[in-house]
């Protein structure tokens, strides 16, 4: 008798959850999948992206792409930033050492419906991402703060700081 109250308790609780916060029923009927936490989801398109990157890398690596000027170049693919949806990809690139970054660009986003077609199919998702092809300027960047950073009166001042700082005030 003990183990049918308990059991009815259970009933009643779960009933009380499912009125609470019921399943996500689609159009079908069928049960749907909740929506993750923003957490995850981010997590999932860091995940999505890099495994375009991975593909299209690979892709360039072994010459697959029918065009000579990909061929023969060496490009990095440095970044795949997805959008929410995954259904566009903006696609960071750097061919080697920066040459002929603008023909490389032209030739990339020419054989764009090449590359769209194989990250389908290689990633098994409902839809194909969208590929802009983009180039990748953080090196850049990159380059104009470290001569920022190697100006005389910058390195004054931050030695300056670093004396502060080894002072026991």
């Amino acid at each position: 008798s003990t183990l049918d109250r308990s059991s009815a308790a259970s009933d009643v609780y779960k009933r009380q959850q499912c009125y609470l916060d019921p399943p996500d029923h689609g159009k079908d009927g069928r049960l749907m999948a909740r929506h993750s936490k923003p957490e995850d989801q981010s997590v999932r398109l860091l995940k999505v992206g890099e495994r375009v990157r991975h593909i299209l890398s690979e892709l360039l690596a072994r010459g697959e792409a029918h065009d000579d000027t990909l061929r023969a170049s060496n490009i990095s693919v440095t970044e795949v930033r997805m959008s929410p949806d995954l259904r566009n990809a903006k696609v960071y690139v750097k061919p080697l050492l920066g040459e002929d970054e603008d023909v490389i660009l032209k030739a990339l986003r020419t054989n764009t419906a090449f590359f769209q077609r194989e990250v389908a199919q290689r990633l098994g998702l409902k839809f194909a991402p969208k590929l802009q092809f983009r180039p990748d300027e953080s090196f850049d960047e990159a380059g104009r703060i470290e001569q920022l950073l190697d100006d005389p009166k910058v390195r004054r001042d931050l030695d300056d700081c670093e004396g502060d700082e080894g002072k026991g005030e």
